[in-house]
Parts: structure tokens; sequence; C-alpha cells
């Protein structure tokens, strides 16, 4: 199949609190879409509130896939996701929905866009022994422990970033081979689409004051008691919706360890932080090999500019004017 003749998609990406639910919505709606998460975090079943998931009122409205999906006790990857992701665009092309892929978490988009290394299972006993020594140790620790058998991906992280350290570690320890020598030789290549993409770069201090209106709303809507039922598992910490931007400090207040304002400025500066870390990685990968429009932008309600953003995908998907 030419290039010419792949089907289309629509990628939206951009930073937490940005407005891309919202966009992601009204270009559905109005290009007969169906909206698929891309979000690492939106895809566990016990946060819809934390992870401000759509609302049952909002899925209602226009299709939605790949929300709520798995259980917070299973770790998600780029590689499951990909693969989920491929299904449900297909499902949408079937029904004859244009797919709009929309979240915050980078490396997703890359594996549809790029492809993934070819890695197989961890044996549990190495994924054990890394999340045991992240957590007795600390990333810094485990980070120099890489070093000795993986100096090159090593090299590439800090040493505080934990998930992508232990996940380094366990896959030398269990795979006997340096996750450097598995990205080196290949693996899935480019999903067969055509892709247009945008992406959302709001003003840092516009970002920053929709954070902190959005935790206090998720506050009232109930998020402590998402996080007690959370903690009442008693699930690993290093899983991944265990780490989800909230959850650590409210499970510190529920614990008795701060105060719930401390816990909120906390979440508020912590959130912030990584909505840095997600603008920079948008603004230095392209998102599409098609095209890509920045919004520099939050988007919260319909205007000339929605429309243009509107007119930018029909154009790409060829839809009549």
């Amino acid at each position: 199949m030419s290039d010419a003749e792949q089907p289309g998609a629509i990628l939206l990406a951009g930073p937490t609190a940005s407005g891309k639910s919202a966009l992601a919505m009204m270009l559905a709606a109005r290009l007969g879409g169906q909206v698929i998460n891309a979000d690492s975090m939106q895809v566990y079943a016990d946060l819809r509130i934390l992870t401000a998931r759509p609302t049952p009122a909002e899925e209602a409205l226009v299709p939605h896939a790949l929300y709520g999906v798995r259980d917070a006790a299973e770790a998600g990857s780029a590689a499951w996701w990909r693969g989920a992701a491929l299904a449900a665009m297909e499902a949408a092309r079937a029904a004859g929905r244009v797919p709009i892929l929309v979240g915050g978490t980078g490396l997703y988009f890359a594996a549809l866009t790029e492809g993934l290394a070819e890695i197989p299972p961890v044996p549990e006993a190495a994924r054990a022994e890394a999340r045991a020594r992240l957590a007795a140790e600390g990333p810094a620790a485990l980070h120099a422990a890489l070093a000795l058998r993986d100096p090159i991906t090593a090299a590439r992280l800090k040493p505080g970033d934990s998930q992508r350290i232990a996940r380094a570690y366990e896959v030398a320890l269990g795979t006997g081979r340096p996750l450097s020598a598995w990205l080196a030789a290949g693996g899935t290549g480019p999903a067969p689409w055509r892709f247009r993409g945008i992406v959302l770069d709001p003003p840092r201090d516009t970002l920053r004051a929709a954070i902190a209106a959005r935790f206090d709303a998720m506050l009232a809507e109930g998020a402590l008691a998402e996080v007690a039922a959370l903690a009442a598992r008693g699930l690993d910490a290093a899983l991944p919706a265990m780490r989800a931007h909230g959850v650590p400090e409210l499970i510190a207040h529920l614990g008795g360890g701060m105060s719930l304002a401390e816990a909120k400025a906390r979440a508020v500066l912590n959130t912030g932080q990584y909505t840095k870390r997600q603008a920079t990685w948008f603004r230095h990968h392209p998102l599409a090999a098609g095209g890509t429009r920045i919004f520099d932008a939050r988007f919260a309600v319909k205007t000339q500019d929605s429309e243009c953003l509107y007119e930018y995908c029909a154009a790409f998907l060829e839809f009549p004017r």
C-alpha cells in the first residue's frame, strides 16, 4: 500500500490540563471520529477522577476507546498500548469513523509513528528485583547499578528517572541483554497510517492556573475517596497507577503525613513540573511526519481558532469543505 492509499488519523497531544479532551470531542463530533486514549494514566479503571478521564456523559456524546481498560495492578507499556491502539483504529475505520488519538504520553505516540524495539517478556523475578532495589536503595543507586549492565542507556537517563531506570535494569537482568542492544536491533516499524498532528502548547501561567483549578474540582468530585479505595488494595507502590499525579500526595494525607492543603500544593507543583517536561518533549519530537500544527493556547471553548484546527484536519482527511 502506498503512502497515499494509507488511511488517515489525527494525533492530538499536549501537556496535562491543556484542553486536549475538549478539542478531541469537538473534532470527533464534526469529523465523525472516534476518540482513542493515548495517555498512560487514563487507561486505568481505578482512577477516573484523578486522571481527568472523560465522564460517562462525555463518552456518550462521541465514541471513545482505551479509557479505563486496565486494572491498577497491571503495569501498562508502550508495546501493549500500540497493539491496542492499532486494533481500536482499525475498528474505527471499519465503522466509518476517523481515529483521533489524544493524550500526553509522548512515548505512546512515538511507538505508533516510529515503532518499537521487540523486547521479549521480562521474567517476573527480574521485575521484582528491580522494584525491590528501587524501593530499598533509591533511583540514584539503581542508576549506578544500571550503568554497570547498560552504560549506554544509563548515560541517557537522569539518575532520578526511576521508572525508566527500573525498566532498563529489569530488561538487562531478565533478558541478559542491555536495553540499548534491543533498541539498536530494531523492531516494529511505523504504523501503516497517514498522520496529521496538533500540539497544544499553552503559556506556563495559563497551565498552572488550570492545573490548580482542576485539582480543586477533582477533590470536589471525590478524588479522596477514589485514592482511598486504591490505597486499600495494598498494591506495589512502584506500579504506574500508584505514581499517578496526586495519588502519592493524597495517600500521604490519608495516612496523616500531611494536611490536605499541603497535599494539594505538592500535587499541583509536581503536575506543573511534569507538564513542563511534556511540553519540552513535544517541542523536540515531531508528532507527525505529515505535518503538525502548534496551538499556543489552552483549548477551552469553540473559537475561531478551533475552526481553523477543524479545517486543518478536514483538509488532511479530504473532507468536503
